[in-house]
């Protein structure tokens, strides 16, 4: 045990026993105290432990069963919950849009039109928010991205600049444009529960996509030019860039010139069709798991399918789903026995809304240096931001969407999130160091951080979530 695990164990333990200690906690009944033992335990193991946070979660989970706070019924339940089955039925739509190429195909097809430095890095950054739409998770974007990088790559492989800066890029994109899309990041569904769960709203599909689109974009062109100008020289961007199709298919296994296969055109045809259902639940009224279930259904077909069932199934995070099950189950928890409203009864709440919101947005663009995993921190924070939104007199809903958006900037170092992991990690192939990654961070922190409290407090209002509870 090395002397930050050892510390981290002390501090549990410690918070545990006083939390446990029949000691006089006005407000804190046992549930409470319980509640609080056991999410103390699970946050301390998550920072300062390399035990897996699925089986963390688990076992918190069942702790929480075991002692009455939460029934049966709520910890399976959570299972059963819709945005998770959601989150199982994209990864199939995924797993047949990878099995096809078609990302590879349309991601060539933007980049081919680029016709200067300053082009390819934003024509490369549309293309990476629009893959939000058809791959669940930052990781499998970063996945699904990498042999278009690495064909870029070989292309560039005489401006070693260029190749950098977009090795910086896409993993920098992938995770700032997960907030466009409800899929886009397992913590989103984990927000969304403890929404539910805590007052009441729900934020399907369609208002999620009108609230974190507009941003998704911003922060993502933002970010290109800040990963633009912190990498390159004003000489490496005045050099004109010619990329055709044919050089990256040269370097691409799948295809990604000539006309589209047949496999390829179902691809598009249903992929296009489950993106409309999803953007016009309103119109329907059919519930975006349902569509998602369709999809995958007919992705899967022996007829109309381009991938087979098992395999596709294969590519769902099962780990991720056991996750973010557990921790719904712990999020109950906290709200139903009063001890995320405890947690927070000491702070301060006669506080103006702008700055009690960019104290969440600050807290939350941090905190990935303490807990890395995305969800862990979504599990951690958001039902104490809600807890204290209500307190405060802050609309709950803009409260927890300005926290789980500011989370997505986790870019700090190499072991921050795993798609800077991976890109970083390229033989034969120039990459960015962790001192390019401190660079970019003292200036792209700040600035998502500012553009996400603009957005809470200025541009959500205009689409139906204002700043105060209403």
């Amino acid at each position: 045990m090395n002397l930050r695990q050892a510390a981290t164990l002390c501090v549990a333990l410690t918070l545990c026993g006083l939390l446990l200690v029949p000691t006089n906690f006005p407000g804190l009944d046992g549930d409470a105290r319980l509640t609080l033992a056991v999410f103390a335990l699970a946050t301390c193991a998550w920072i300062g432990t390399p035990i897996d946070d699925t089986y963390i979660a688990l076992g918190a989970g069942l702790a929480l069963t075991a002692t009455g706070v939460i029934s049966s019924d709520t910890l399976f339940g959570t299972l059963g919950d819709a945005t998770v089955w959601l989150l199982i039925c994209a990864f199939v739509l995924a797993a047949a849009v990878a099995r096809t190429g078609l990302a590879g195909r349309a991601a060539a097809f933007l980049v081919s039109g680029a016709r200067s430095v300053r082009q390819l890095t934003h024509l490369t950054t549309a293309a990476l928010v629009v893959t939000a739409f058809a791959v669940p998770a930052t990781s499998g974007r970063a996945a699904l991205a990498l042999p278009v990088f690495l064909a870029l790559a070989k292309v560039l492989s005489d401006r070693k600049r260029l190749v950098v800066m977009l090795a910086l890029l896409f993993p920098t994109v992938i995770l700032l444009s997960a907030v466009a899309t409800l899929i886009g990041a397992g913590a989103h569904l984990i927000t969304v529960s403890v929404l539910w769960e805590a007052t009441g709203d729900r934020i399907g599909f369609t208002q999620w996509l009108l609230l974190g689109l507009p941003l998704a974009v911003a922060s993502s062109h933002l970010a290109a030019e800040i990963v633009l100008l912190t990498t390159t020289r004003r000489a490496d961007r005045r050099g004109p860039v010619r990329i055709t199709a044919d050089q990256i298919q040269e370097h691409s296994e799948q295809p990604v010139t000539g006309p589209l296969s047949s496999a390829e055109a179902r691809c598009a045809l249903l992929l296009g069709t489950v993106v409309t259902l999803w953007c016009s639940e309103p119109l329907h009224q059919v519930p975006p798991a349902v569509v998602a279930l369709i999809g995958a259904v007919v992705a899967a077909s022996p007829a109309l399918g381009t991938v087979r069932l098992k395999d596709a199934l294969k590519t769902v995070p099962w780990a991720l789903l056991l996750f973010m099950a557990a921790t719904m189950a712990m999020g109950v928890a906290l709200a139903d026995s009063g001890a995320a409203k405890w947690l927070v009864s000491g702070l301060p709440v006669a506080v103006p809304p702008w700055l009690f919101l960019a104290v969440v947005i600050l807290l939350s663009t941090a905190a990935h240096l303490i807990l890395q995993s995305r969800s862990a921190r979504s599990s951690v924070l958001v039902p104490l931001v809600v807890a204290a939104a209500i307190g405060a007199g802050v609309n709950p809903v803009a409260a927890a969407l300005a926290s789980t958006a500011a989370a997505g900037f986790c870019h700090t170092l190499p072991a921050s999130a795993k798609p800077v992991t991976l890109f970083s990690e390229l033989p034969d192939t120039p990459t960015y160091t962790p001192r390019d990654l401190l660079r970019l961070s003292a200036v792209l922190a700040p600035a998502t951080a500012a553009l996400v409290l603009l957005f809470a407090l200025s541009v959500w209002p205009l689409l139906g979530v204002p700043v105060l509870d209403p």
